[in-house]
């Protein structure tokens, strides 16, 4: 065994302790709910953004609460409405007195940051905003940057939007535009909890005394962790299967399933192919391998695909689930070494 390659199992045995921390200090709050949290993490660790989808009071909320405890990031939260405005998310220029010279002083503009300036940022019921404001989160999901008059102010890294909506309530909601959705790594469906985790989550909040979230990452140890990833190998094999999953959703390919043919009007963008990559680095290591398999891609294909794939009027009429056309996709695709 060489050098390189022990230090190598050293630092995914260090990965997977982390990863195991930081689920246990969640484990502290939120009961049950293990995809999701292992999904979250995933993709914070990859830079990526989520989008949480779930009825109202499956702890959405108290889940991004208690990560930015657990990696003692920045915080801040925007309650979406429809009366919210572009400027009360990025900030705004202000008027300000210069009375450095003693004298009357001179007039000048300053930029007040708004909430969006942060490092784990909650947008909460995102889809309550009108298409204007919702654009005014474009550029910092994808660029981590924003752009105020003129001038581009960069965020501190690492940065996180985790966003929230009800899949339910409709009334004085607004769509998430394509461009958007599609800034988002993953998109999570928040499950209700079985019987004994409902018993657990009501005699946790209502019986006993609330938990402390132990602080277990911060933002340099999530850095590294993100470097890491660069050495996991993922052969030409794994990215072509990755690449052909995606294709897949795409109607109009070879690749495409008949379902897909006949239900889907147009299939995930690249950035998903980036996506069940980046995502299948987390996974490998987290299983103790410095190497990508094809369960580890197949590992989160809804997350990365859900949210890309939209339906045509006939998929739309006749109540396709996209989860199960990409089911038949991966049974579409085989693993060519």
């Amino acid at each position: 065994m060489t050098d390189e390659t022990q230090q190598m199992q050293q630092e995914t045995q260090a990965f997977r302790q982390l990863l195991q921390q930081v689920r246990g200090a969640v484990g502290h709050v939120m009961v049950g709910q293990h995809r999701v949290v292992e999904g979250v993490l995933t993709a914070m660790i990859c830079g990526g953004n989520v989008l949480l989808e779930g009825v109202p009071g499956l702890g959405k909320t108290q889940l991004v609460k208690t990560l930015a405890a657990a990696l003692n990031l920045d915080f801040k939260r925007i309650q979406f409405t429809p009366d919210l405005m572009p400027a009360d998310v990025i900030g705004t220029n202000i008027m300000t007195t210069d009375e450095s010279g003693g004298g009357s002083g001179s007039y000048r503009f300053e930029f007040r940051k708004g909430p969006i300036f942060t490092q784990l940022l909650l947008a909460d019921e995102i889809n309550r905003a009108t298409p204007k404001t919702q654009s005014a989160m474009l550029e910092v999901m994808q660029e981590r940057s924003v752009t105020a008059s003129g001038t581009t102010h960069k965020m501190k890294e690492p940065y996180f939007v985790l966003a929230t909506q009800n899949p339910i309530e409709q009334e004085g909601t607004y769509p998430l535009p394509e461009a958007q959705l599609d800034r988002f790594l993953f998109k999570i469906t928040v499950p209700f909890p079985s019987e004994g985790e409902l018993n657990e989550i009501v005699s946790r909040t209502i019986l006993k005394q609330a938990q402390e979230v132990p602080q277990v990452l911060n933002g340099p140890k999530i850095m590294a962790m993100r470097k890491l990833l660069n050495k996991v190998v993922v052969a030409d094999a794994m990215r072509d299967y990755a690449v052909r999953m995606v294709l897949g959703t795409h109607p109009q390919t070879d690749a495409a399933p008949d379902t897909v043919k006949k239900f889907v009007r147009w299939g995930a963008s690249p950035r998903a192919a980036q996506g069940l990559i980046l995502a299948a680095r987390v996974r490998a290591l987290t299983e103790g391998r410095p190497h990508v398999a094809f369960e580890d891609i197949r590992y989160f294909a809804t997350e990365v695909l859900g949210h890309r794939i939209l339906l045509n009027y006939d998929g739309q009429a006749e109540d396709i689930a996209v989860g199960d056309l990409i089911n038949q996709i991966l049974e579409h695709l085989v693993e060519t070494p």
